[in-house]
């Protein structure tokens, strides 16, 4: 068995990650819940009928902290280490449309509350629950979460979440927030609270100077990208060839392929994203999902491609809204995208957020922290 600190010290021996208190602290408590799981006997197993009664669950986390700091990475490094069945790693956003999906089932073939036939699911699917990213932004999820996360707990569920922001900022002034609070206290009362705000900002860091908007599309601007997607995932570039593939999934029950997606990190061409007939529940999938997105091959803009604009212009205000970091390859700068004729006025919106989203300012915001509380 290899715990989490031992990982963890082997990256900063490695050079690859740099010594971190609050890293280190965050690296010896999910050693020691490691421990702790790997000790607390599965429900049925034998051990469990000899003790004659459910043990105690360990006692989860809520790790936050600011962009890049390493919550993700910790999370993974964690969940690879630790020797569970049943254990579940999803991003918090995706977590909450699976719930709301069997809330809408439940209430098709329950008479009564519909709240605890999920609960119960998830207890059996998991007894280890991951979350990344937990950010809430709309009242449909602010209402239930106190309730579910209560019935997950006592169902004897470890739930071991990452956040930008502290427990008392989520959902700030949203809608109908004193319907969210318990749940505020329900973390702090049951889930160990700890920091991660470290002095350095890893995603940005793996950035360094490089430029996010190359122009024009072709070799070099490609070679620049892909140096930019092997460094933001520390996957190795002699294994190109085997970077995966991932299908996440969209409102309506539908999934989309993302062609080349790792660590938050993903990678589509124009065509696929805005050629191919797309809508704005594809573009919030992907902007929910992912913190970092790569597209190459955009061309030039105009009149003869405005539904190609209509679908980018829908593309970039979701992943504006969620705070998506954007790298990719044009024919143009932003300015000069649309450069004239019937929609270039309307366009001119789409090209400031895209100089916006270049800017210092924008980079050190949290995936999430601009969606709009509804």
């Amino acid at each position: 068995m290899t715990s989490v600190l031992a990982r963890y010290q082997r990256l900063v021996a490695a050079g690859e990650l740099r010594e971190d208190a609050d890293q280190a602290a965050a690296a010896g408590r999910l050693t020691r819940l490691q421990e702790e799981l790997e000790a607390t006997p599965a429900r049925g197993s034998l051990l469990w009928k000899v003790l004659g009664k459910a043990p105690q669950p360990p006692r989860g986390l809520y790790l936050w902290g600011g962009v890049g700091r390493g919550k993700s990475m910790l999370m993974d490094l964690f969940f690879d280490c630790v020797q569970v069945q049943r254990k579940r790693r999803v991003h918090f956003h995706e977590f909450m449309l699976d719930v709301h999906a069997r809330l809408r089932e439940a209430r098709k073939s329950e008479s009564g509350d519909p709240i605890p036939p999920v609960v119960a699911a998830l207890a059996e699917e998991a007894r280890l629950l991951c979350f990344d990213e937990m950010v809430v932004n709309n009242m449909a999820d602010a209402a239930i979460m106190s309730r579910l996360f209560t019935g997950l707990l006592e169902q004897r569920v470890t739930i071991v979440t990452t956040s930008n922001r502290v427990p008392d900022d989520l959902y700030k002034d949203g809608l109908n927030r004193q319907l969210f609070l318990p749940f505020i206290d329900l973390i702090k009362a049951k889930l160990d609270v700890m920091s991660l705000n470290g002095p350095v900002d890893y995603r940005r860091d793996r950035l360094g100077n490089a430029k996010l908007w190359h122009v024009p599309n072709g070799p070099e601007a490609t070679a620049a990208l892909s140096a930019a997607f092997f460094r933001l995932t520390d996957y190795s570039v002699e294994d190109r060839a085997k970077v995966p593939s991932e299908d996440i999934k969209v409102l309506g029950g539908r999934t989309l392929h993302v062609p080349k997606a790792l660590k938050g990190v993903a990678v589509f061409s124009f065509k696929r994203l805005c050629v191919e007939p797309r809508g704005a529940s594809d573009y919030l999938a992907i902007a929910r999902h992912y913190h970092t997105v790569i597209i190459v091959g955009i061309p030039v803009l105009g009149p003869e491609k405005r539904n190609e604009a209509a679908r980018f212009v829908t593309l970039i205000d979701a992943l504006y809204e969620y705070k998506v970091k954007l790298l990719a390859s044009a024919d143009a700068e932003p300015v000069a995208l649309y450069p004239e004729g019937d929609g270039a006025f309307e366009f001119e919106r789409t090209v400031s957020r895209l100089m916006e989203m270049q800017s210092d300012d924008y980079l050190a915001l949290g995936h999430g922290e601009g969606a709009e509380v509804e």
